[in-house]
C-alpha cells in the first residue's frame, strides 16, 4: 500500500495543456476515481504515476517518495505498481496462467513463488479452473478477470485502472463493479480508477475527483460532489438537473431563499441577500406539483424518459425569460408531450462563487 502525490503537476503535447497545476493527495489504501469528460487530462494523470510519462513541472509521488518530475522519472518497473488497460493487453498466444505469469518471470521472481503467486491471483478472481485455456477461448468479462489477475499476482502498492469496463456490456459492467470492490477490500492496494461513467465512480469510489480541461475541478466524497458541487462544470458533468440564475432573497446560516423565476424556493448554501447567484437543481429535487400550490413554475413537457422506478421528464417553463428545460423525477403515470404542468422546487444548491450567467436554464444531459 503507498499514498500518492501531485504537487503542482503540469504535462503538456505540444500546445495542448492536458494536466495543468494539479495538486492532489491520495491516501494509502484509498479508492480514488478520476471522472471526467474525454480529453480532461484523466489519463494522462494515470500515466504520470506509472511512469510512462514525466512531468512538465511539479512532482509525482508515490508513498511519499518522489518518482517524477521535470526531466526524468523513475522506471514504471521499480514503482511497485500494477495496471489494468481497457484493452485488457492479454498475450494472444499465452494460456491464461502464462498471461498472468509473464511479468513475474520478466522479474526473476522464482519459479515455485511464481506458481503460488498465479494461482493465488486466479484463485481470487474466480479463474482457478482456466489457468490452460487461450483469451481468445474466454469471455470479455473473463479477460478482465486475467488482466486484473496479472496486476494483482504482481503485489502492487498501488493499482491504476484506466477505463478497465469501457468494453463490457451493462450487466457485465456491474458485475464486475463489485468485484473492483472486493479486491480493494481484500488487498488493501490504493486504487486509482479512470472513468467518464460517473455512476462506476460514484458507486466505487471513496472520493471522487472531476477534471475538466487539465484542471482538477473538485475532490470530494461521492455524497458531497452530487449534493455540493463546486463549481458549475461539476454541477453541470454529475447528476442530472439544471443551472439556474437566481437572486438571493433571504439568508440564514446555509438555508437560503431564492428568487427563480419570479417564485421563491429553497436552497443551500452561503450567499447575500441581493446576490444574483447560479443556483444547482437536481431533478430529484424537482417534482410535478398541484395547480393550486404557491411558488410552483408552470411549463410544458417537452420530452419524458422512462427509467424504471421513474419517468425523467423535461420541462420547458412558461415566459420569454426561461429559454431552455429543467428535468423532473418522477413516480407514477406521466403527462404526455406537449401537456402542461406545474413544477415545485424542493431544494437547490447555490454554486460558490458562481455569479449567475445568461438565460433561466441552461440544461446538463448527463454523460
Amino acid at each position: 500500500m503507498a499514498s500518492v502525490g501531485f504537487e503542482a503537476v503540469s504535462k503538456r503535447f505540444g500546445a495542448t495543456k492536458a494536466v495543468e497545476g494539479v495538486d492532489l493527495a491520495i491516501c494509502d489504501g484509498e479508492f480514488i476515481a478520476l471522472l471526467g469528460p474525454s480529453g480532461c487530462g484523466k489519463t494522462t494523470l494515470l500515466r504520470l504515476v506509472a511512469g510512462f510519462e514525466e512531468p512538465d513541472t511539479g512532482t509525482v509521488r508515490i508513498a511519499g517518495d518522489a518518482v517524477g518530475g521535470p526531466g526524468w522519472s523513475l522506471a514504471p518497473e521499480k514503482r511497485h505498481i500494477g495496471m489494468v488497460f481497457q484493452s485488457y493487453a492479454l498475450w494472444p498466444h499465452m494460456s491464461v496462467a502464462e498471461n498472468v505469469a509473464f511479468a513475474l518471470r520478466v522479474r526473476r521472481v522464482a519459479a515455485s513463488e511464481r506458481e503460488r503467486r498465479v494461482m493465488g491471483a486466479l484463485d481470487m478472481v474466480g479463474l482457478a479452473g482456466f489457468v490452460a485455456r487461450k483469451p481468445w477461448e474466454l469471455s470479455g468479462g473473463q479477460r478482465q478477470r486475467v488482466a486484473l489477475a496479472r496486476c494483482l499476482a504482481m503485489q502492487p502498492r498501488v493499482v491504476l485502472l484506466d477505463e478497465p469496463l469501457a468494453n463490457l456490456d451493462a450487466h457485465l459492467r456491474e458485475s464486475m463493479q463489485q468485484e473492483f470492490a472486493r479486491f480493494h477490500r481484500e488487498i488493501g492496494a490504493t486504487f486509482i480508477y479512470v472513468t467518464h461513467d460517473q455512476a462506476e465512480a460514484m458507486a466505487l469510489a471513496d472520493r471522487v475527483a472531476v477534471m475538466d480541461h487539465g484542471h482538477l475541478e473538485q475532490i470530494a466524497r461521492p455524497q458531497a460532489l452530487y449534493r455540493e458541487p463546486a463549481s458549475e462544470m461539476v454541477a453541470r458533468f454529475v447528476g442530472r438537473g439544471a443551472i439556474a440564475p437566481v437572486e438571493v432573497v433571504a439568508a440564514e446560516g446555509d438555508r437560503l431563499t431564492v428568487d427563480l423565476l419570479g417564485r421563491r424556493v429553497p436552497a443551500r448554501g452561503t450567499g447575500r441577500v441581493g446576490e444574483r447567484r447560479n443556483l444547482c437543481l437536481r431533478a430529484a429535487d424537482v417534482r410535478l406539483a398541484g395547480a393550486d400550490e404557491p411558488n410552483t413554475i408552470w411549463g410544458r413537457v417537452t420530452a419524458a424518459s422512462f427509467q424504471g422506478a421513474s419517468t425523467f421528464l423535461k420541462v420547458r417553463p412558461d415566459g420569454d425569460g426561461a429559454r431552455e428545460e429543467l428535468q423532473v423525477e418522477h413516480r407514477g403515470p406521466a403527462p404526455g408531450l406537449g401537456e402542461p404542468v406545474a413544477v415545485a422546487v424542493a431544494d437547490g444548491w447555490l454554486i460558490p462563487g458562481q455569479a449567475a450567467g445568461d438565460g433561466a436554464f441552461a440544461e446538463r444531459s448527463s454523460p
